[in-house]
């Protein structure tokens, strides 16, 4: 169950947030109450093949993935836009690991020692975390970490490189490092940045594609040497 909540988390906050609901979330109650009931119906059917009588757990992560998303429309601390996604995926994994110590599939003395363990256990699961992260996952916080890190600002999606064609190159970079072929990696990388290069230098964003672009690369070889241990 721990592994399917995590990847219930990745799947209904990223893979299933499309720009459109994240803008709209971003808005009004509406959007949040939209992408609540993503997040809720995705935490259901992923409990269900582990538990299907596991309401009250799918309930509460819902409810307070809704609380929390809500509270951003209202409270706007002055403090940077990536610490704020920071501390909001830290609210919604520590509400989660609330539920599965609630639900019994966690001790609660043995938190630290009993967690990873388990996960390991879980290779399918742990596999599939893995791919789910280099899409989407990877995507935001590649620009959460460069426009942050970079210009002190938060992200312009729609700015950058294609979008879909770096969930493909990363899917491609994890698969040949879990596969140690990494030999390979440049031949995915290259071509893609050097045929963005100039109109990247045209639009003056040099330096934030680039800390984009390699730390959504550092983030596909890491999830690939972690895949390899599988």
């Amino acid at each position: 169950m721990i592994g399917a909540m995590l990847l219930a988390h990745l799947v209904g906050d990223f893979v299933l947030q499309w720009d459109k609901l994240a803008s709209w979330k971003s808005r009004e109650l509406k959007g949040v109450l939209a992408h609540g009931t993503v997040v809720f119906i995705v935490t259901w059917l992923f409990s269900l093949p582990f538990d299907p009588t596991w309401w009250r757990g799918v309930v509460f992560i819902g409810i307070t993935h809704i609380f929390i998303d809500a509270i951003q429309l209202y409270v706007k601390p002055p403090i940077p836009a990536l610490l704020r996604f920071t501390l909001d995926q830290i609210a919604h994994f520590t509400i989660i690991l609330i539920a599965l110590i609630i639900g019994g599939f966690i001790e609660t003395n043995q938190v630290l020692t009993t967690l990873l363990p388990q996960l390991q256990s879980e290779k399918l699961l742990m596999l599939l975390i893995g791919y789910a992260f280099v899409t989407m996952p990877a995507w935001v916080i590649a620009k959460f970490l460069a426009y942050g890190l970079v210009k002190g600002a938060p992200p312009n999606f729609p700015e950058g490189s294609n979008k879909y064609l770096g969930i493909l190159e990363r899917i491609l970079v994890t698969t040949f490092v879990a596969l140690g072929q990494f030999l390979l990696i440049p031949l995915i990388t290259l071509p893609r940045l050097v045929l963005e290069w100039p109109g990247v230098i045209r639009n003056d964003r040099g330096t934030v594609y680039l800390v984009e672009f390699l730390f959504g690369i550092v983030m596909a070889i890491m999830t690939g040497l972690a895949i390899s241990q599988l």
